[in-house]
């Protein structure tokens, strides 16, 4: 009886409001889930592709990835970090993705910063961090010069002797940067 006294109008937005408190959880646990999933699989695919990533410390939604140049291109053999933050709604929103190494590239800005289309307007909840790092590693080697962030390397892409030699100047500066610090 006591049910009769109730305002339907505050029982609606308190079965909202409850609703909401209730899958909320629900939503962060599929998002662990996920990122556990894609975590077995990269795992066990890292000595064929060349790409790696794991969770930077306690937290799942943070990670640091690891790709290495493709053979054949100028950036090959030469190792690159970058930073994966996922949002809870991943996978249907794209992760944050930058390089934490400073990376000489027509697509990625001095910060970090990646202009790469499938982590913005392309993005498909499809797409795993496999996925992301083996775009990323492509991307090295086929930059999208329509789009630059960088525009000195991509003015100095057609002519490949002269990028590498910019392209292995920087990187061996930032590496002996590391080193020293």
């Amino acid at each position: 009886m006591a049910s009769q006294n109730v305002d339907p109008a505050s029982a609606t937005v308190r079965a909202k409001t409850v609703d909401t408190i209730n899958t909320k959880p629900k939503d962060s646990h599929s998002v662990t889930k996920r990122l556990n999933q894609e975590l077995m699989t990269l795992m066990m695919s890292v000595a064929e592709t060349g790409v790696s990533a794991f969770p930077d410390g306690d937290s799942i939604f943070h990670w640091v990835g690891t790709l290495t140049g493709p053979e054949g291109t100028v950036y090959a053999g030469l190792k690159y970090k970058l930073t994966f933050d996922f949002p809870q709604g991943y996978p249907i929103n794209p992760p944050t993705v930058k390089f934490r190494s400073p990376i000489f590239h027509p697509n990625v800005d001095t910060h970090g910063n990646i202009c790469l289309d499938i982590l913005k307007e392309k993005w498909s909840s499809a797409y795993d961090v496999r996925t992301v790092l083996l775009s990323l590693q492509s991307l090295l080697g086929e930059p999208n010069n329509d789009s630059p962030l960088n525009i000195q390397a991509a003015e100095l892409w057609d002519n490949q002797v002269a990028y590498k030699k910019v392209l292995l100047e920087k990187y061996n500066k930032d590496v002996k940067q590391k080193e020293e610090n």
